[in-house]
């Protein structure tokens, strides 16, 4: 895939962010685009939904799932074949794991997750040669501008606790 045609998805990703950022949420973006199309948009939303597991990438999964679904008829079981997904972090284990069980054709993210990333930073259950399936996975896609608001977010938040 062009690096250009990442790019233009990782911007949808990053609104998605700046959406989280304005709620008080960590700044996390995610879009998943099958067939050219975005058929999910999501930003973290764990103090809003009071749930720890309610990350964007697992609220896209759901809606890009539950979109197939509607498009695939009874039949279709939720898999993203042929799917990515565009986040603005690379994913945690949580994450890389829900991903790799929809079957989570292409991962590709911004900035790296030296403490929880899960797709190469700390661990590799994206790409774990002894899962079931493996994503392909292409990392610091308008990495400066996803650690950019990341940054801001840490930084307004320490100001807010002192």
């Amino acid at each position: 895939m062009d690096v250009s045609i990442h790019e233009h998805y990782m911007r949808e990703a990053l609104k998605q962010a700046k959406r989280a950022f304005e709620r008080g949420e960590v700044p996390v973006g995610a879009v998943i685009v099958h067939k050219g199309k975005v058929i999910a948009r999501a930003y973290n939303q764990t103090e809003l939904l009071h749930d720890p597991t309610a990350h964007a990438e697992m609220i896209a999964i759901t809606q890009a799932a539950e979109h197939l679904a509607s498009e695939g008829g009874p039949e279709h079981r939720g898999s993203l074949e042929k799917a990515s997904i565009y986040v603005t972090m690379e994913p945690c284990p949580m994450c890389a794991g829900a991903l790799v069980l929809s079957k989570c054709e292409n991962l590709i993210y911004g900035v790296k997750d030296a403490k929880a990333g899960a797709c190469g930073s700390l661990f590799k259950i994206a790409n774990d040669d002894r899962l079931n399936h493996r994503l392909n996975i292409v990392g610091g896609i308008l990495e400066d501008e996803a650690k950019s608001l990341l940054s801001e977010f840490f930084r307004s938040l320490r100001k807010e606790r002192r």
